[in-house]
């Protein structure tokens, strides 16, 4: 069925003649065959959002409907590829046509020419329902693909291929349906993006997701299948918490969709993703990531795409019984496609001419995070975690996307551009950022790492009067306060600069383990607790200060992976002996 263009404006087309047309059905628009998908429809006429530049086309032109909404392709081939907002595979676009920006260029998201080497889970004769695992392909060295039954089909399995190397397009199975039909099943499935994958039931997320940043899994950690937002001003390191979040998270697949974000970054994460090494499997992180690239120079109706194209991605492979994380950046680029289409249409503007759907919209997103019970007879249990970066214009936090953003996510971790001025990476704000997965995390935390949650209010506390204390600082000066106050404002320090501090750009302080990270404060504190009982018995703070042992603390995050175990235990029993000859001292002294 087709219709013509009555009118274009930037992104959005309108057409007339396409009465049998359905809300968010996909088009191809003039002689291009450009992609687009219905946004509303009036009688015969339809509002269209167009995914690629619209220059060159008028009035007259035809437009055929597919008669099938936005949908991606799902199966062996996605790890390891890079899409831009709507799936076309970039690489497969620059070998074919020598460029990734061209117009209407048709390329299958998942090669039809690569065979897979398949093998049968299912045997003749099985009952099988939606969500069953009918075979399996290790698709890239980490990640085992399990070829999975569609959702609405069931049955039993009347004929199954053997084990061998075939095409994603080629029969695997055939099921036969209680009706007595007879449906065919290949390796790739299709899943209309913007309608969540069903799953039997969802769980509270309670194992904290290690992310190797100590001011993320110490003092503000996210559970498995919890949503999280990045929000903060330019150039205080949104990016990089992402990419750090990205690399070293202890997840089996990363979905990074890089939404109206620079061109440089996104490069910067396709030169150095397939160079470094994943600490859980040795073997290069490109080979549990899939990349989704719709930079800023990309037209603007696919970044709204982009989002749902890859949490869709990510339910696909949740729905194996895999952990995921889908790591957005930004939601912001991606609120403001959704303003400039929503201004187009000449809807009713919002706050700051955001549509009134804002919040919906981002809540549709987040809330497709999750710990699922997975579809299917056999008990498999997957992870969802989203998180979104935000850039609030000017870094302020009062805007409708910040604020729609903290009503739906549980934790918040604050950017702070004085921070980043000051060297101070992670630039997470301790004082305004928050995670409400802390009490529902605790018995994990209890039963694996004693103490930790205890060390970290502590050192929460810690940080917290100190910001009290410096107020009466810069009215009295340091030298007024009492040594107990000045040995507070010292640890704090050491906490902000031993502790929360993190260097990405080194290899031995990029990543640290939970152990590790337990350790390092349980040091810290060890030394707050023993200085302040030496003043207790009269010691002077300036010696305390001052012992050798003080100095290895602001050094022990530098130490050897493999030797830090032994390194902390060292720099204990020194601090130990150091601190009691101070106390000694004093004592005799009186």
């Amino acid at each position: 069925m087709s219709g013509r263009i009555i009118k274009v404006s930037g992104p959005l087309v309108v057409a007339d003649g396409l009465a049998d047309a359905n809300m968010a059905d996909v088009v191809r628009v003039g002689e291009q065959r450009l992609i687009g998908e219905i946004l509303n429809m009036t009688g015969d006429q339809a509002s269209i959002q167009v995914y690629e530049e619209t220059s060159g086309l008028g009035p007259g032109a035809k437009v055929e409907t597919t008669g099938a909404p936005l949908s991606v392709e799902l199966g062996p081939g996605i790890i390891e590829n890079i899409y831009d907002g709507i799936q076309r595979p970039l690489e497969e676009i620059v070998k074919k046509i020598g460029s990734n920006l061209a117009r209407g260029v048709e390329v299958p998201a998942l090669s039809r020419e690569k065979k897979w080497a398949y093998t049968p889970v299912a045997k003749v004769g099985d009952k099988v329902v939606g969500g069953d695992v009918i075979g399996t392909v290790p698709e890239t060295e980490v990640v085992l693909h399990k070829i999975m039954v569609p959702n609405g089909v069931s049955g039993t399995v009347a004929w199954t291929i053997k084990p061998g190397d075939y095409t994603v397009e080629q029969v695997v199975a055939k099921v036969k349906t209680d009706k007595g039909d007879t449906v065919e099943l290949t390796m790739v499935q299709k899943w209309p993006v913007r309608v969540g994958r069903p799953y039997k039931r969802k769980y509270n997320p309670v194992v904290p997701l290690q992310s190797g940043q100590r001011i993320i899994d110490t003092m503000f950690p996210i559970a498995k299948g919890g949503t999280a937002a990045v929000p903060g001003p330019f150039g205080s390191g949104k990016t990089v918490v992402q990419h750090q979040l990205a690399k070293w998270s202890d997840v089996d697949i990363v979905v990074y969709v890089g939404c109206g974000e620079r061109g440089n970054e996104m490069t910067d994460v396709l030169r150095e993703f397939p160079e470094l090494v994943d600490p859980r499997t040795g073997e290069s992180l490109m080979k549990r990531t899939v990349l989704i690239a719709n930079t800023s120079d990309m037209p603007v109706a696919a970044r709204e795409a982009s989002v749902y194209t890859g949490i869709t991605i990510a339910e696909y492979f949740r729905d194996m019984g895999y952990d995921v994380a889908v790591i957005a950046d930004s939601t912001s680029r991606w609120a403001e496609a959704l303003r400039e289409m929503s201004g187009r249409l000449e809807e009713m503007p919002g706050e700051e001419g955001y549509p009134a759907y804002l919040a919906s919209r981002l809540a549709q997103f987040y809330e497709r995070a999750g710990v699922v019970q997975c579809m299917g007879t056999e008990d498999r249990r997957g992870s969802l975690t989203a998180v979104g970066a935000v850039s609030p214009p000017g870094g302020d936090l009062s805007e409708p996307v910040s604020q729609g953003t903290m009503r739906i996510v549980k934790v918040f971790w604050s950017l702070d551009a004085s921070l980043a001025y000051r060297r101070h990476f992670p630039a997470i704000n301790w004082l305004n950022s928050y995670s409400l997965y802390l009490d529902t995390m605790k018995p994990w935390f209890d039963e694996h790492y004693p103490g930790f949650m205890d060390n970290r209010n502590k050192a929460m506390s810690l940080l917290q009067e100190e910001n009290e204390l410096n107020e009466i600082v810069q009215l009295v000066g340091k030298d007024s306060l009492s040594a107990a106050d000045q040995l507070t404002l010292e640890v704090a320090k050491m906490v902000r600069e031993d502790f929360l501090q993190q260097n990405a750009f080194m290899d031995v302080d990029s990543y640290s383990s939970h152990d590790r990270q337990m350790k390092l404060l349980a040091l810290i504190l060890d030394y707050e607790r023993l200085a302040r009982e030496a003043v207790g018995k009269g010691a002077e703070l300036a010696p305390l200060l001052e012992i050798p042992a003080k100095e290895r603390i602001g050094r022990a995050k530098f130490e050897e992976a493999d030797q830090y175990d032994r390194a902390y235990a060292d720099i204990a029993a020194e601090m130990e002996r150091e601190i009691a000859a101070i106390a000694e001292k004093a004592g005799a002294d009186l």
